[in-house]
């Protein structure tokens, strides 16, 4: 279960408010698409629901858990066990290769390295990847970072994935291809929630949440 929900979540940058007591519920399996202008506070708030922000007031509810009680190794370690996170910019590390990159979010939790080896070799082959796993992410295009990125999100089974501008880098059909991989994912249970200025990969979703100004658009 990973319903996510969250009341009164407010944020400022200094005297400067971003998101204004913002309320909203995610279901369990839903793929949400957080749209608005620049500026809106979407990367923001999608951020806060990943936990890599902590500086934010108002209540945060995750898979019955109380995000705004945890302290700071708690919300890690939730992130850790439950949520993927896409950037635009891929966020690989340059030092490691492919396989490398992909180990990491393994090493992350209690997990045989033979099983670890074999959940890696099992996603590279998923992502038909296995030709690139002793490169690093500078002898790969912007097209297969982001598959790399995508698989390094999903290879530990998280409930949600949180994807921010997913194609944003990418050719149209680059971008059509992380759309297709995101609605298998969704299908096979995954909660998805996606910030977007694209109406098309908003089309893949079942639901949009409007921001303006750091407020929810009704």
């Amino acid at each position: 279960m990973a319903e996510l929900k969250i009341a009164g979540i407010t944020k400022r940058f200094g005297a400067l408010q971003v998101i204004h007591g913002v309320d909203c519920d995610i279901a369990d399996g839903e793929f949400v698409s957080i749209m608005g202008p620049s500026g809106a506070g979407k990367s923001t708030l999608l951020h806060i629901l990943g936990m890599h922000d902590s500086e934010w007031t108002g209540d945060y509810v995750f898979g019955g858990q109380p995000v705004h009680r945890m302290g700071a190794k708690e919300r890690a370690a939730l992130h850790k066990q439950h949520i993927g996170f896409v950037f635009q910019s891929y966020h690989l590390l340059d030092h490691l290769t492919v396989y490398e990159n992909l180990d990491v979010p393994l090493s992350y939790r209690d997990i045989k390295k033979s099983d670890r080896d074999s959940m890696v070799c099992d996603i590279l082959d998923r992502f038909a990847i296995v030709g690139k796993k002793d490169l690093y992410p500078n002898q790969l295009s912007g097209g297969q970072q982001q598959l790399v990125a995508v698989a390094r999100a999903v290879i530990a089974n998280p409930k949600v994935i949180l994807a921010d501008e997913p194609t944003g880098n990418l050719h149209s059909s680059q971008g059509r291809e992380i759309m297709e991989l995101f609605r298998k994912l969704n299908q096979g249970g995954t909660t998805i929630i996606q910030v977007t200025h694209s109406e098309t990969n908003a089309t893949y979703g079942n639901r949009v949440i409007e921001l303006k100004d750091g407020w929810v658009q009704q």
